[in-house]
């Protein structure tokens, strides 16, 4: 049963929207960014991703199906807030054991329902991604100015790292499906679950290492290959890991990136990475596949990008050799994917674990499969 408690969103920008508590109550702060898929939404709420950042869903309609035990794609919940426009009454669905309201407020995320989430989405669009808060229960009675000045007093997307906040403590290790092709050191720096099992499933043994493993720690279980997972964060606040995947393409070792590992190959490379005006998120973003020309409807979570050119062959300023952009955003031309020609190294920007999202580009994992196969049968 939805409540009608007060609840106010505050941009830092100083506008705000009034609606009704949802979720946890009290008070949370985070970056204000909209997500556009129509399904999907215990999958975007796991999503590490999302870590720092209050989600706003454009779908208007919100939580029918509830929420399960099957789909999440991470140990937790990681949004900072949760703002929807009309919060299902009821949950209908046979795999449901509990209502989405029940779930956030377990998990302490607070949230606002009742929002005209189509005018502040275009509010995000116009002005960009900003810092906001929610409040509720007895913040909601704090003054229009302190509030405006606690949203004011949260950290900046740009320039925070968050990998230490969603990555194991610990590595774990799921086996091999099938025949067995080696060991895959990955890099957890937000690791989704589909994306363990898509490795799993061409012959991986995927071992998960926490986001402060050494070098010689990942050499240690004599990987064929790594993989750097998608994540939340500035690539700039993440030099570690970048000195970190220099040392793997110093050892040869054939590389793979998703989101923010594209990202991190990218600085590895030596190009520069950007903040998006309002970033990418959603289940029905275009990408075309310059090796093929095929376009690809794909998931997205992204708010930053790596910065090179669309077209031609550009030489690596860190001495990795020839490399190229491989894929291009078809909404505003931002570059989608890393190809390095003298290396086994490629990466992309988006989800080809697609969870949720189309599987237009599961044939990803095919193509590093190929890689490491390739790459094996040259060195023996």
């Amino acid at each position: 049963m939805i409540d009608s408690e007060p609840a106010v969103l505050v941009l830092e920008d100083g506008t705000r929207y009034s609606g009704s508590a949802y979720g946890a109550r009290g008070r949370t702060l985070g970056e204000a960014v909209f997500a556009t898929g129509m399904t999907g939404y215990q999958e975007t709420l796991t999503d590490p991703s999302y870590a720092g950042q209050i989600v706003v869903q454009t779908a208007p309609h919100i939580g029918n199906t509830g929420v399960n035990d099957e789909d999440p794609e991470s140990r937790r919940i990681w949004v900072a807030g949760y703002v929807v426009r009309d919060p299902s009454r009821v949950v209908s669905n046979f795999r449901a054991t509990r209502s989405l309201d029940d779930d956030l407020a377990g998990n302490g995320i607070v949230g606002i329902s009742g929002i005209d989430t189509r005018a502040l989405t275009r509010r995000l669009r116009d002005a960009g991604a900003m810092r906001a808060g929610i409040f509720s229960g007895a913040d909601t009675a704090l003054a229009a100015d302190e509030q405006l000045a606690i949203v004011r007093s949260g950290a900046q997307m740009a320039g925070l790292n968050l990998s230490a906040e969603v990555s194991v403590s610990s590595a774990t290790v799921t086996p091999a499906v099938g025949e067995r092709l080696g060991n895959l050191a990955v890099l957890d720096l937000g690791v989704k679950q589909r994306t363990i099992d898509n490795l799993a499933e061409r012959g991986f043994e995927v071992h998960v290492l926490p986001q402060d493993v050494t070098l010689e720690e990942l050499l240690a279980i004599e990987p064929v290959a790594v993989f750097y997972s998608n994540g939340p964060g500035d690539p700039a606040a993440s030099g570690d890991h970048v000195q970190l995947l220099r040392g793997v393409l110093d050892e040869g070792l054939p590389f793979f990136g998703i989101c923010f590992g594209n990202q991190l190959l990218g600085r590895a490379l030596g190009l520069e990475t950007y903040k998006l005006p309002f970033g990418h998120r959603g289940i029905n973003q275009p990408v075309l596949d310059k090796a093929t020309g095929r376009i690809e409807i794909t998931a997205h979570n992204h708010g930053f990008a790596v910065d090179a050119p669309l077209e031609g062959v550009i030489e690596s300023p860190n001495g990795y050799g020839r490399l190229e952009v491989s894929h291009v955003g078809l909404n505003d031309r931002v570059v989608e994917g890393l190809r390095a020609l003298d290396i086994p190294a490629f990466s992309v920007q988006y989800h080809p674990e697609a969870a949720a999202g189309p599987h237009d580009a599961n044939y990803l994992f095919d193509r590093f499969r190929d890689l490491v196969v390739a790459d094996l049968a040259k060195k023996n």
